[in-house]
């Protein structure tokens, strides 16, 4: 055991179910602190590892908790984040710092995919992940997300890239990367809380079964990143595409006025256009939490059969 293992703890649950090869699912926690309000946050939490369970998979939500990285966190944990805002959210580069000072820290993709990867977690799941923003020719602003899908075999599942982002510069950076992007049983690259963002996936597959395939024989052949399975928010719970774009250039415009910078600037959108939709993006949120959280579920069973047919 290394000296440093004080410092990551794998709950119970979690471990068994790894060493038994039980299909176990990631999920990050810094939307827990600053994603919906309270008591939505936690309802929707507790909702998303129900629809884990439900699918025959175990939850491993990560979290620094009191100085500690934790693959697991319990429901009391959970509810420590949601009811507590000043925790600060933590991406892959703050993971020494925030160690180091003992405290609360909410993981974002970035720091879960470290801690999954760590774990020896085979998939991810999340509402929206990180990309590049609008814009980035000059600002440069790139989430840590992408480069982190580079340095871990981890299958990421989301309903594609936060609607606050340039999906198409956000593909075209994946291509450069290696990273594979393919639809589950959709064409367009979603856009969070929409459908469709006008983007199409660079692959669609149908079966989860080829999609497992696909995942095991791209680590097989030598490629030591992540794959990104997309899949869409239910239709009904979708907002439109050209209207959430629009909002989001109009508040991130105010943002930039006000002098908004770096991490600040993605919650102060986001909750720019909550307000401006009438809470329309929460509800949204929540939905594609859930469905995500399910269909990474049943992908992670559909990679257990895989190894399990390679072995036999």
């Amino acid at each position: 055991m290394s000296a440093r293992d004080e410092f990551f703890s794998v709950s119970e649950e979690v471990a068994d179910a790894l060493a038994e090869g039980r299909p176990v699912v990631a999920l990050e926690s810094s939307g827990v602190v600053q994603g919906l309000p309270h008591p939505l946050n936690l309802q929707t939490a507790l909702d998303m590892d129900k629809a884990i369970r439900a699918e025959g998979a175990v939850p491993a939500r990560t979290g620094i908790v009191s100085g500690r990285l934790v693959v697991g966190m319990s429901d009391e944990q959970v509810e420590l984040f949601a009811t507590t805002p000043t925790v600060p959210k933590v991406g892959a580069r703050d993971l020494g710092p925030v160690l180091a000072g003992g405290g609360h820290g909410g993981t974002t993709v970035s720091a879960a995919l470290v801690a999954a990867a760590r774990a020896g977690i085979e998939v991810f799941a999340v509402a929206g992940i990180g990309g590049v923003h609008f814009g980035a020719q000059r600002s440069f602003d790139i989430s840590a997300d992408l480069v982190e899908f580079t340095r871990h075999r981890v299958a990421v599942v989301c309903a594609g890239a936060k609607s606050l982002l340039d999906p198409a510069l956000t593909l075209e950076y994946l291509e450069t990367q290696g990273v594979p992007v393919v639809g589950y049983r959709c064409d367009d690259f979603p856009a969070y809380y929409s459908v469709s963002s006008g983007e199409r996936n660079p692959r669609r597959v149908d079966e989860l079964d080829e999609l497992a395939a696909a995942v095991r024989l791209h680590w097989a052949v030598g490629n030591t990143g992540g794959f990104l399975v997309t899949h869409p928010i239910h239709a009904e719970d979708a907002l439109p595409a050209d209207e959430v774009y629009a909002l989001v250039r109009e508040k991130q415009a105010e943002a930039e006025a006000a002098g908004v910078q770096g991490k600040d600037v993605t919650p102060a959108i986001l909750s720019a256009v909550g307000k401006a939709t009438s809470g329309r993006t929460g509800e949204a949120n929540r939905s594609v939490l859930l469905s995500t959280s399910a269909l990474a579920a049943e992908f992670a069973s559909a990679l257990k059969r895989n190894r399990l047919e390679e072995q036999a």
